[in-house]
């Protein structure tokens, strides 16, 4: 029986291995151990007997000693050299045996569409097989629906992924997607805007970013969407960025559900920075003269305000108004309680309503007042205006007054609301406001054409932060709305994101 554990047979020594020593040795190889029964492999690791060849690597596929393995190097980094790529970084980096090789890597990746300019950006990517990092990776993504001609994109901005394992870390993160529910044609636009994803530990911060956010309230059938609209959200620490930002909003006021609400439409303002945008923002608002209790229907209706340039932006349109509308800053600040929009809204934009209304001579003070009490109009289009005028002046035959008082008859479809219902009050020969005939939903004005009698006008819903929307009087807006949750009404009939 032979015990291979205590002696090993000597091997035959490779033709390669002899040449290599011949061109590079200044002596010709000679035999250390002339016993016909050697003690040592040739290949031992013993650095006693061939200390140029202390630990011979296979990891290419051909042995190579030190010098070899320095005579490669060289060669290689000269050939980058030429070609404009800076090879510091790979210093101690385990590089191909070939400087063909490493032009095939090269060659492979400009292919790709990444130039000198990138590689010199990551060079470390010059250190990845073709066969053994590179197609693996770049063949799985195009399975999951990123196409080729996108993949050198792709790689240009996470080239990371190359050194990627496609089994333990790539197939883990496209499952955990799915299981939010990201559609599977999503998922190559998620990470196409977000490819770090994919270096990301799934017990990390994507999990606990989720599960926070169910925790408020996000129904979890809308963080798949939300993903998908900004899927920037599964790397934020929920400790430093999303909690901080989340218990501010709601201290202003908004509720949690409509913070929420907010949150699944508008999942970008996660990414507000809170010391540097939003509570400026908020701070601005308030110096110029936006109630504090207004802040939340306000943040409400156009979450963006908290991150655009607020500042720049309400001194811009608080002069407009001033010069061009007659407005004084008190009216502008009222207006952009009711319409924050009009922070964005272009100043020729603004001008064609009001050009419209004072051309139906209408006095400046009056276009005003119209304007503060219901700043929708600056976004009207004329062409709905003029048929709603010329209806209220040719059909309706009502004094002028009356659209002074509710200048809000021209936010109302013409074909869909005013007509149909102006003929049933003709029908019944009822005369009555324009709040009365307008300011109320379908089944509302049903429940008031078959009444004995007119009730009075009455002011529209307001915003409650935490009850119901209620008109004054003390009843709610109609009996459909009160079987739906408190926020959800509150919701609906007042944020419009």
């Amino acid at each position: 029986m032979i015990l291979f554990a205590r002696r090993k047979l000597p091997l035959p020594i490779p033709l390669q291995y002899l040449v290599c020593k011949a061109l590079l040795s200044p002596q010709p190889f000679q035999n250390p151990n002339p016993s016909p029964c050697p003690k040592t492999s040739p290949f031992s690791t013993q650095s006693s007997k061939f200390p140029e060849y202390e630990m011979p690597s296979v990891t290419w596929g051909v042995v190579q000693g030190r010098k070899e393995r320095l005579v490669s190097r060289v060669i290689i980094s000269d050939y980058l050299k030429s070609i404009g790529v800076i090879p510091n970084e790979l210093e101690h980096l385990e590089l191909p045996s070939t400087v063909e090789v490493m032009r095939g890597r090269v060659e492979f990746l400009q292919r790709l569409g990444l130039t000198v300019d990138d590689m010199n950006e990551y060079p470390l990517m010059l250190a990845c097989s073709v066969r053994k990092n590179m197609i693996p990776v770049l063949g799985y993504l195009e399975k999951i629906g990123i196409s080729r001609s996108k993949l050198g994109e792709f790689v240009r901005n996470y080239p990371q992924v190359l050194h990627a394992s496609v089994v333990v870390e790539l197939v883990p993160v496209i499952k955990f997607l799915r299981g939010l529910d990201v559609e599977r044609h999503d998922i190559p636009y998620v990470l196409q805007r977000y490819p770090e994803l994919l270096g990301f530990k799934l017990e990390g911060t994507m999990s606990t970013s989720v599960a926070y956010l169910v925790s408020i309230g996000v129904w979890p059938r809308d963080i798949g969407p939300m993903v998908t609209q900004y899927p920037y959200l599964l790397g934020m620490r929920v400790g430093t960025t999303i909690k901080p930002l989340v218990e501010y909003i709601i201290s202003l006021g908004v509720p949690k559900r409509i913070l929420c609400r907010m949150l699944e439409k508008r999942t970008y303002i996660l990414g507000y920075d809170l010391e540097e945008t939003v509570k400026p923002n908020v701070h601005t608002l308030l110096s110029f003269s936006v109630r504090l209790e207004a802040l939340p229907s306000l943040i409400a209706q156009y979450p963006q305000i908290l991150g655009l340039p607020v500042k720049a932006k309400l001194s811009t349109q608080q002069y407009f108004f001033s010069l061009k509308l007659k407005i004084d800053p008190e009216g502008f600040a009222r207006a952009l309680e009711k319409m924050p929009q009009i922070i964005s809204l272009a100043q020729n934009v603004i001008m064609k309503p009001v050009d419209f209304l004072r051309g139906r001579a209408i006095p400046d003070e009056d276009v005003a007042r119209m304007i503060v009490k219901c700043p929708q109009l600056l976004a009207c289009s004329v062409v709905l205006m003029k048929n709603s005028y010329y209806f209220f002046k040719s059909e309706m035959k009502r004094p002028m007054k009356e659209l002074f008082e509710f200048p809000e008859y021209f936010t109302y479809s013409l074909e869909s609301r005013i007509k149909p219902r102006y003929q049933k009050l003709a029908s019944k020969g009822i005369r009555c406001s324009l709040a009365w005939l307008l300011n109320c939903s379908d089944r509302r004005f049903e429940e008031r054409l078959r009444a004995d009698y007119i009730e009075e006008d009455t002011a529209g819903p307001s915003f409650l932060m935490g009850g119901k929307l209620e008109m004054p009087g003390s009843y709610l807006v109609s009996e459909q709305e009160d079987s739906d949750s408190d926020n959800e009404v509150l919701y609906r009939r007042t944020v419009s994101l």
